[in-house]
This record gives structure tokens, sequence and C-alpha cells, in this order.
């Protein structure tokens, strides 16, 4: 029995579209999942095209992805026309082409991944395989490193080993036997070492304020709920980095962080994966008005700010969460 489901029909469609002469390029949203997966897809093309390279269409800045780079030596560079034009074939991976704006520069024939598929949005790329089940693409990759009996080195399998592990929080969130399988599989040739200075590159110095902030701002929404708008901020990693703090906290059961990056209104959401499905309340929150989904317990939405006109944007955030006006400032309980 194989350790790993069989993919011999998805491997010879794979490998049958890259060409000697094809110039391939990943694209990516870089996260540690979308980094480690596509350094997994570059070693299958590498020996089977004439180039392969990856870039990422927004900006790193988290510590920890940052260390991931480094210390794991992803050659990731930042996606511009200049860089687009030499290639002539474009994959993604723990992405679909409707999740950012800059994926419309490009035509996918390639698209692996694994949130949750939108009537709205169909994928149309010659190769798809998305698995909404699956905890992170880092294990479908793993598998497919497996099928090709290509055996991951030191780098690749901990890159992976740490994609698996921040998709599922450390199998705290949704995740499949396939995930822990390919995390124990992986565990064998990669350095964990290496992992936990990853793990221990998780903030900013000048990050620590932004907790005061989110203190003095935070609005519970019922027993369970917990609503922050963060104002004007540097990146969206700051709501990220908050929004899985307050997962944290005994007796909320769900998030909403939110703030505005660069003319967009980013809204985060977290959830216990048990009651409410935060993938499924940013579609219906915000899949009007911008892109918005995500998973059970983790989504993410986005909005151009020139949509809100001269209106609050706070207000209508919080208006569209609650159906009610925001209330007068609180004190900050901590402090009460």
């Amino acid at each position: 029995m194989s350790y790993f489901r069989k993919l011999t029909q998805e491997t010879t469609r794979l490998t049958q579209m890259l060409g000697r002469e094809d110039k391939w390029l990943i694209v990516i949203n870089a996260d540690p999942d979308a980094m480690a997966s596509a350094l997994a897809l570059k070693r299958i093309m590498v020996h089977r095209v004439a180039e392969v390279g990856i870039a990422h269409v927004n900006e790193v800045k988290r510590p920890d992805n940052l260390a991931m780079m480094r210390f794991l030596r992803i050659p990731t560079q930042m996606l511009t026309a200049q860089v687009r034009t030499q290639y002539d074939h474009f994959a993604m991976v723990d992405s679909q082409p409707h999740h950012h704006p800059d994926f419309k520069s490009c035509s996918f024939s390639i698209v692996i991944d694994h949130h949750p598929i939108t009537a709205a949005s169909p994928v149309t790329a010659r190769f798809v395989d998305i698995r909404p089940d699956y905890g992170s693409v880092s294990t479908i990759l793993t598998e497919y490193l497996y099928n090709l009996r290509i055996r991951p080195g030191k780098l690749l399998a901990t890159a992976l080993v740490y994609g698996i592990k921040a998709d599922t929080q450390s199998f705290e969130r949704h995740f499949l036997e396939a995930d822990v399988k390919a995390f124990s599989y992986l565990t064998k040739s990669a350095d964990m070492t290496l992992v936990r200075k990853i793990i221990h590159s998780e903030y900013h110095r000048r990050w620590l304020k932004f907790f005061s902030k989110a203190f003095r701002k935070m609005r519970f929404v019922g027993q369970k709920g917990l609503f922050v708008y963060m104002d004007t901020l540097e990146s969206a990693d700051i709501l990220v980095m908050l929004a899985d703090f307050f997962t944290r906290v005994h007796g909320l059961s769900w998030n909403m962080l939110c703030g505005i990056v660069k003319k967009q209104v980013v809204v985060i959401f977290r959830g216990d994966g048990i009651g409410r499905n935060m993938g499924q309340m940013a579609a219906k929150l915000f899949g009007d008005v911008g892109s918005a989904g995500g998973h059970r317990g983790a989504a993410r939405a986005e909005i151009e700010l020139a949509k809100f006109g001269d209106k609050s944007v706070e207000e209508v955030l919080y208006r569209r969460l609650t159906g009610s006006k925001l209330p007068g400032k609180e004190k900050c309980p901590l402090t009460a």
C-alpha cells in the first residue's frame, strides 16, 4: 500500500505540460505555505524546463516569513511587468486567480490550491488541482513529490514542514490525515532547528505598539466575537498577527481585525473552527464589494478604499458585521 494516495493521472498530466524550452514563473501571495509549495513545484519543474522562477505579489514584511526566506534560501522576487516578460508560462500555488488584483496580469496554466472554490469565480487553467479539505498546499505538493519519486532535500523538507505547521496552526486548525502523514514523512529530512528559528522570529519590535492600540479599540460582538478597527497600517501582516493573538483568548470563538493598507481596506477573520465558518462569513459580508473568502477557521477580505466614499470605514464595517450603528467608545476592558 502506498504511503500517500496515488496521483498517476495528475503527475502524468502535469509533467506533460512541461516542455524543455519553456520558461515558467510560479506566482504566489507569499506566506509560509505558499513559499514552501512554490519551492516544491519548482523542484518538480527544474529539470524538465529551461527556466523556473518564483514571484510574489505582496510585500513580505512579517519576520517569520523573512526568516523563512533567508534560512531556507527561497528565491522569490516581487512580481513586476519586467519580471513577467521574462517568462512564457505561469503557475500558481496556494491561491486562485481572483484572490489578488495583481494576479490578473498573468494567464495561469497551472493552479494548485486548497482554498474553497466559488461558483462566481471558477478556475479555468489547463491544470487545476484544488482540494479544500486539505489543511495545506504543502501537503498536496508533498504528495506530488512522493508520486514522482523525488525525495525532498533538507531545505525543501524544512520549508514544507513549516508550511504545514503554519497553515494548520500546529494541527489546531482544520487538517486531514494526509497532512499528518506529510508532516511525519518530511520531518525525517527536515532541519527542525531551523523551524524553531523561524517560529521565534514572529514579531518586529516596532509592532508591539499595535497590541496596545488593539486593546484600546476592541469591541465585543455578542458573547464570543471581537471587532477591532486599526485605522491605517503599514502592512496587513499586523492584522494577521493580532487576529492570531486574539484566537488564544479564552471565551472568544471568532474575531475580525480591520485596517487600511495602501488604499485597500483589509479585513482578517479568525475563528475556532467550531462555530462560525470564517470563509463563508467573509464572503457573505464583503463578497459583493471586494474579494472575500477563505477557510472555516481563517479568512480575508479586501475592498478598495474608494468604495467607502466619505463614509467612516469603521462605521461601515461594523454596521455590515452587526447590522447596527457603531456604539460610543468603550473603556478598555483591561483598565476598566
